[in-house]
This record gives structure tokens, sequence and C-alpha cells, in this order.
């Protein structure tokens, strides 16, 4: 035994690298080791020989796994120590100049947005992605019937059997946060709601989750020009195009009387789109008075308040502005496209120094 605990810990001593130290282990302690063929004699002794034997082997056993471990720690240090010599760096060099990270166009967009609703004096409102279907659905005056409330339409969480809580859902719009800055607020009340919704659909103008943003203006002489008024003042802020022309359809929402689809001007020349010009029309928000029935159900008599509500893709004003095609690309994570289409992260926009580069 001795000569065993001689040969392994000088041998352990002079390893070089983790490989050849794991070599040693193998030949010590391994199942086909040294130590261990030794072990598996006990058995072979005189009750009195492996008394003497026995421990002897394990202190042995226990004394070059030490050493083992003890080496292996040594050999990491070294090597931490070299890399360490080898990868140093000046921080008193200038810094890199060009630019490595950028902003994603949605949350750019979303920051021009918020800027340009804060100069007409809306604040913004946050509420949950999971919500309740009271909130999501009949809260707006979206009865149960209604294709939205189907499984097809709308991603429910799952519920344990005979679970009798609420249903919830990850919300299909922001419209819930209205109800619930209503609740927390009263009237009046000026506020956008931005954020992520999810709907079962994806093509290349729909994903399952994309973004929105909502608007409420409560008032007591609030009125279907107020709304058109706030809009073409966003259109014409967010596209940088003086004089604007907006069209607005009659449609039908739950949540709003009477309601609006809003058409901006625009033309097709040779395939591109322009806005702001030409003779065609292209629809991009639904809008319109609320519904009195939403206005009780946050908690605000109708019969003292109204005001109006409005919705709109922020994905979908990013494609328009900046010309990109694919709705997809957005949740791609390719960084050539972000670094095509990204912006600096200090391109704060606001009115006065300009919204978008």
């Amino acid at each position: 035994m001795d000569d065993l605990k001689q040969k392994y810990l000088s041998a352990i001593a002079d390893a070089g690298d983790e490989a050849a130290l794991e070599d040693l282990r193998l030949q010590a302690v391994g199942k086909k080791g040294e130590v261990s063929l030794k072990m598996r004699e006990l058995g072979k002794m005189t009750p009195e020989e492996r008394q003497v034997a026995g421990p002897a082997l394990n202190a042995l056993k226990d004394e070059i796994n030490s050493a083992l471990a003890a080496k292996k720690a040594a050999l990491a240090d070294a090597a931490l120590e070299e890399r360490l010599r080898t990868e140093w760096l000046d921080v008193t060099l200038p810094g890199r100049t060009e630019r490595r990270g950028t902003i994603h166009p949605i949350s750019q967009v979303s920051e021009e947005i918020a800027a340009i609703f804060a100069n007409l004096g809306f604040a913004v409102a946050e509420g949950p992605q999971i919500e309740t279907d009271w909130y999501n659905f009949d809260s707006l005056n979206i009865p149960p019937h209604h294709p939205a409330r189907q499984e097809f339409d709308t991603f429910y969480m799952n519920r344990a059997e005979g679970d009798d809580r609420p249903p919830h859902v990850l919300r299909t719009h922001t419209s819930p946060v209205q109800t619930r800055a209503m609740e927390k607020q009263g009237a009046p009340i000026r506020v956008i709601a931005p954020g992520r919704v999810y709907r079962s659909d994806y093509d290349q103008t729909h994903t399952p989750m994309f973004h929105q943003v909502e608007g409420l203006c409560i008032d007591k002489d609030v009125s279907m020009a107020n709304l058109k008024w706030v809009l073409e003042e966003f259109f014409a802020a967010f596209f940088e195009i003086d004089g604007i022309k907006t069209r607005f359809r009659a449609s039908h929402f739950p949540f709003t009387e009477p309601s609006a689809e809003v058409d901006i001007q625009c033309s097709w020349v040779d395939g591109q789109l322009k806005i702001g010009e030409g003779d065609d029309w292209m629809e991009v928000l639904g809008s319109g008075m609320v519904h009195p029935k939403v206005l009780e159900a946050a908690g605000v008599n109708p019969d003292e308040w109204q005001g109006f509500a409005f919705g709109m893709g922020i994905d979908r004003l990013a494609m328009l502005k900046y010309g990109i095609p694919d709705l997809r690309a957005f949740f791609d994570s390719d960084l050539r496209w972000l670094r095509h289409y990204g912006f600096a992260s200090l391109d704060v926009p606001t009115l006065h120094g300009g919204l978008s580069r």
C-alpha cells in the first residue's frame, strides 16, 4: 500500500492537465483501478486480516481522492490565472463608436404614440394581460353568444375540474384597461392603454400575440367631433404629414354607440403605398362613443358623463410608417432585420425634436 500511495501521489502532483488527472483517477480508484482491485481481495482474507487491510485501503482511497480534488482545483486556478493574464482590457481606451443594440420598431412606435397623446392631455394606463372574462367581455357589453368569446378566437386559461373561479383569458384587446381605469379614477378621464393582446390567428398580417393601443376620453360635453379632431391631430403628428384626410364609416362594435371605422387617405404608386395623398383609402382603426352599458359597468353614471373610445394596432401603424411588409418579422429576432429597422437607443421620440429618424 505504501508503494501504491507513493506511486499515485507523485503522479498526481506531476499531472499537467485535467485529462491526465482523469486517467490517474481511473488507474487508481476507478472500477478496475489498482486500489479498487485490492479492495475486492478483502473477501478472500481472514476476519483478522480484513480488520487491518480494510481501514488501510479506505484511508488510501480517501487520500488519493483528496489529492485528485486538490490537484484539479489547482489546475483550474492556474487556468483562470492564465486567462486573466491574457484577457485583459485597458479601461482607459476610448469607447467604441459603432452602435450595437437598437430599439425595436414596436417599442419606438409605442413611444411615439405615447408622446403624441401626452401632448393632447392623455395619460398612459396599464392592466393585466391575463383577464377575467368579465373585464374582457361582459364589462364591454360583449354578449355571451358573440363569436369573439369562442375558443377558436380567444385563448382561455386552463381550469381544473371543479374550479368555480371565473374563467380567465389572455386579453383579446386592451379595452379592459379602460374599464379598470374608470373604476379606479372615475370621470372625467383621458387615457391611452397600449400593450400586448392575444388572438388565435397567424398569417402575414396576423400573429397570436400583437400590440394595440386603446384611447378613452370621458367628460360631460365630449362628442364625435372631438374624436375626429383628436384622431386627425394624431395622424398628422405620427405620419408627419399636415392636413392628412380621414374618412369615418358607420360600423358596429358592442362597446360603442354610434360606432365608426376610420380610414386615412393613401395612394398606391408602382406598388408603393403613400400615406396622405391620392384617391384611395385605408382602414386603420375602429372608434365610437362609449356605450352607456360600458360606463355603468365601470361605475360611471351615463346620464351625467359621455365620451369616445378608439383602438388601433401598433404593429400595423409601424408597418405603414416604416415600410415593413410582413408582420411576422417583428417576432423573428433576426439581427439583420433589427439592425435595418431598429432605432438608436438614445433616439427618444418627442414632438419638438422629431418623432422618427
